[in-house]
């Protein structure tokens, strides 16, 4: 009897380095993006949108913008990217759960997945994640959901990035990479530079892995699952030669 794959270990940038995500990714870089999202969400959806749920919110950066037009909900299974958000959105109701079994027994206007949806390395997990949107999703709302590739559009590279805080600073290189183009995951491999605030730097690798799905497989479940899907271009300044698309899948209202 085979046994079933060991899932990846947990990031460690959601854990034990949670506290560090602010110097990482700094909500005001948010912005364009969040506008993009809440602009096709209106779109979307059948009346006025006011009730949002976001899973996967990880340190709230985007319901820092998307909180001045809708009461959001924010959902994550990482305490430590919960307790981020909830200083930044202390407005906002947070509560713990993943994004493949939570169940809030009540529905939204909309529904937004952001690029947590990575973590969905099978498509059995991305299909509960899938679920869990719908089943949150009122009749005539909508969902998004925003991976960081889809495998047409997936490329190698190299990004860095960091902010300098009050009394630290955190530098980052990211190493995306497919080892196996056979299978449906690539890497992301991280080195963080750590400043603490004597001076001190220390060097921390963290390994994230991720789900990299056809854009007709991502359609095909979203379909299966009851909604009306549609695959959007991404339009955002800092990236104006990528191919990037969002998937806007409206649950359609009974007939």
């Amino acid at each position: 009897m085979s046994s079933s794959p060991t899932p990846p270990p947990a990031p460690r940038l959601y854990h034990e380095l949670a506290d560090w995500w602010p110097l990482l990714s700094a909500p005001e870089d948010y912005a364009e993006e969040a506008a993009f999202y809440a602009a096709r969400l209106r779109a979307a959806c059948e009346g006025p949108p006011r009730t949002l749920l976001e899973l996967g919110s990880g340190g709230g950066n985007n319901a820092s913008h998307l909180k001045r037009e809708f009461q959001a909900t924010l959902v994550d299974p990482a305490e430590g990217m919960l307790a981020v958000s909830r200083r930044l959105n202390p407005e906002c109701e947070h509560l713990a759960g993943d994004m493949r079994t939570v169940r809030l027994e009540r529905q939204f206007d909309v529904v937004l997945i952001h690029d947590a949806v990575g973590y969905m390395t099978s498509r059995e997990d991305l299909r509960r994640a899938i679920e869990t949107a719908y089943a949150h999703c009122r009749p005539g709302g909508a969902a998004l959901f925003a991976p960081d590739f889809v495998l047409e559009s997936f490329r190698p590279g190299v990004s860095t990035g960091g902010h300098d805080g009050a009394r630290r600073a955190l530098r980052y290189l990211a190493w995306t990479w497919d080892p196996d183009p056979e299978d449906e995951t690539y890497l992301v491999d991280y080195a963080f530079m750590l400043r603490q605030s004597d001076g001190s730097v220390s060097v921390q690798h963290d390994r994230h892995v991720e789900g990299l799905f056809r854009r007709t497989v991502w359609l095909e479940l979203l379909e299966r699952c009851g909604f009306v899907p549609e695959a959007v271009p991404f339009d955002h300044s800092d990236l104006p030669d990528r191919e990037l698309h969002v998937f806007v899948a409206r649950r359609p209202t009974p007939s």
